[in-house]
């Protein structure tokens, strides 16, 4: 089981699409639950649980965060920052993590437009200090928003090259003033489908040397295809992965600190058997072994309304359906002996991401 600790509601940046930091009357500020209370809760439910600490900025909380792990000495551990603050925790506790998980969006103009000026260069510090003077062993995600200015064969291309271990990216729609359905469409038509296409065809070559390339959302979509699929919203959300808000309600999906269909329960009182719905359109969808809803939250907040959830679905569905034009080649790859089908087999939930962009 996959769950999201908050450790505060609270953010030290405000990136365009975010807006910074949670409404306190929601989320916190500072925990009204204490974190050996929030460790019990999770041990006596889950034996070997995967902990991932989020925010707002988790690292505004860093005593917060270790005294969590103090009190679970066998779960796995994660956690999802902007990068800022990483020296707040001393090396010996960033060696116990297993996947960080860095928000940066591409190259420096793209970063420091959508996340603020000087973002970028503080992020690449973050990333150098973890890997070469800390020595944290552990996976490092570049955790990027898609949105206008993006280009995502050049973005991802670019974060690779900068050492991350693996890339994951998550497209700016449904709950944005960025631009609207059609802006987006006509977006995606021009510059990200075909970067996507750039993109599967990197794998590929990467394939062909026996390496399953760790973009994300290329990885997790042959997972489906070709190895097992998903049951379910590939994040988890509601089912397979909780978040425990700094309040103690218990929350399908960790950015719904507000929305009554996502609270679970309380840890002071347990879940209240609550399980969250796909749309009937969903369910019944010829892609939902590997899409799986895609959102959880999108399936309940319709901020684009319709024609929005359309234009994402589109989307979604032809991505889906370039990295299947290619599976065959793949698959004669795992036939043949190049490619272990095991490079393959990605599961979201040990690295808090959602596949689907």
């Amino acid at each position: 089981m996959l769950w999201f600790v908050l450790t505060t509601g609270a953010c030290n940046l405000q990136c365009r699409y975010c807006g910074g930091s949670f409404d306190e009357r929601h989320s916190p500020w500072r925990p009204k639950v204490a974190a050996g209370e929030v460790a019990r809760f999770i041990a006596q439910r889950d034996g070997k649980p995967v902990v991932f600490f989020y925010g707002g900025e988790p690292l505004l909380n860093p005593h917060y965060v270790v005294e969590v792990m103090e009190a679970l000495p066998n779960a796995r551990f994660g956690i999802q920052t902007n990068g800022t603050l990483v020296r707040r925790l001393p090396p010996e506790v960033w060696r116990r993590f297993s996947t960080v998980l860095l928000s940066i969006d591409g190259p420096q103009e793209v970063t420091d437009y959508y996340r603020g000026p000087g973002v970028y260069r503080r992020v690449v510090e973050a990333l150098r200090w973890l890997k070469d003077e800390v020595g944290c062993g552990c996976k490092t995600v570049a955790r990027m928003a898609v949105g206008r200015r993006s280009d995502i064969y050049r973005d991802v291309t670019h974060l690779l090259g900068l050492g991350f271990d693996a890339v994951h990216w998550q497209l700016n729609v449904i709950w944005t003033d960025e631009w609207g359905p059609r802006e987006f469409l006509r977006w995606a038509e021009e510059s990200y489908l075909p970067g996507v296409r750039g993109l599967r065809d990197l794998f590929l070559s990467e394939a062909e040397r026996g390496r399953a390339l760790e973009v994300i959302p290329i990885l997790g979509i042959y997972r489906a295809l070709l190895v097992r699929p998903y049951d379910w919203v590939p994040c988890g959300a509601g089912r397979h992965a909780f978040a425990i808000n700094t309040d103690g309600r218990i929350l399908h999906c960790p950015i719904a600190v507000s929305e009554k269909w996502a609270t679970a329960g309380h840890i002071r009182i347990g879940l209240n058997g609550a399980a969250p719905r796909l749309r009937d359109r969903c369910l019944v969808c010829e892609y939902r072994h590997v899409c799986g809803g895609r959102c959880l939250y999108t399936q309940y907040e319709d901020y684009w309304g319709e024609e929005g959830f359309d234009a994402v679905c589109q989307v979604t569905k032809r991505t889906i359906k370039i990295l299947e034009e290619e599976a065959p080649r793949l698959r004669k790859l795992i036939d043949a002996g190049v490619l272990d089908p095991r490079r393959l087999d990605y599961d979201p939930l040990l690295d808090s991401t959602e596949v689907i962009p």
